[in-house]
């Protein structure tokens, strides 16, 4: 069946809206690193791999390709991104490794160009630096923020950086190898991730906390956001989904404001404005090409 020239793009921006409320559960659940890790990879692996069982139909061709080594390297990047990013979150500033994330697109054009050989438009370009300049006022323009980096924020940005770095990875291998089944690699890296986070808390330990909080983002937001994010990648290139995944970046203190009464500063909301009207223009002068384009080729 064919799809719309925007499906790819609509499809990234409801996995990253899904996905925006995840620092707020994550702040909620008050649990550690590796805490969260176990939590959220064990619940979100059992839903994509049950989602896999009850509606793959090549199940012995799924698996097959799971041994290959694409399917392995989206499987570690999958264990990277769950690790890494609630380890982050749990010792460094949540400011600094946002900031680090929000590299994708940048990562996302370097890859593309790199393993696809798809060029990168001067729009997208452009896109990225008016985005990295709103995402810049949004993370340092907070109170935080002016304490200065020290060794949990150097630490905390790497993590950020190697988050960008794997999710990147994952979106360039998922379109350049479509025969990869997204249910089974990512919810087996999840899980993966997930029983090493639960075996290095302890068991004890990993009751602590608001776990309804980190279930919400476990059952719910990483599953959905992550399928269509990574099934996005099929559809339009990797660093359109990029620069929507930073979406995240903006909406994520909104929904802790909301949540838990953390106000943004001026200069954080300024910055956000900058990041959403930016993408804004882009995905309408985007939209209006992949249209034209469409309408071309159908006379």
């Amino acid at each position: 069946m064919t799809r719309h020239p925007l499906f790819g793009l609509l499809l990234a921006m409801f996995g990253a809206l899904t996905l925006t409320p995840d620092a707020l559960f994550m702040r909620l659940s008050g649990m550690g690193g590796y805490q969260m890790v176990g939590w959220r990879g064990l619940l979100m692996g059992v839903v994509m791999l049950a989602l896999w069982v009850l509606t793959s139909r090549t199940k012995r061709r799924d698996l097959a390709v799971l041994a290959s080594g694409y399917g392995i390297v989206i499987l570690a990047c999958q264990y990277f991104n769950a690790t890494l990013f609630s380890l982050g979150i749990a010792h460094a500033p949540v400011s600094v490794v946002l900031f680090s994330v929000a590299t994708v697109p940048v990562f996302a054009a370097l890859f593309a160009r790199l393993i696809l050989k798809e060029p990168t438009r001067p729009a997208t370009w452009v896109t990225i630096i008016a985005v990295m300049a709103g995402i810049a006022l949004a993370v340092f323009g907070g109170e935080r923020a002016q304490a200065g980096f020290d060794r949990n924020a150097f630490l905390g940005a790497l993590a950020g950086l190697g988050v960008a770095l794997v999710l990147v990875m994952n979106f360039v291998i998922l379109r350049a190898q479509p025969q990869i089944p997204i249910l089974l690699v990512i919810g087996l890296g999840a899980l993966i991730a997930g029983a090493t986070g639960a075996m290095i808390t302890g068991s004890t330990a990993m009751m602590q906390g608001q776990i309804w909080a980190i279930a919400i983002c476990g059952l719910v937001i990483l599953p959905v956001s992550f399928f269509s994010l990574s099934l996005a990648s099929r559809y339009t290139h990797a660093s359109n989904v990029s620069l929507l995944l930073l979406l995240e970046t903006v909406l994520g203190p909104i929904w802790v404001w909301l949540g838990i009464g953390e106000a943004p500063t001026p200069l954080m909301l300024m910055g956000g404005a900058v990041v959403v009207v930016s993408l804004a223009i882009y995905l309408w002068f985007t939209g209006r090409r992949v249209t034209k384009r469409a309408g071309r080729g159908q006379t």
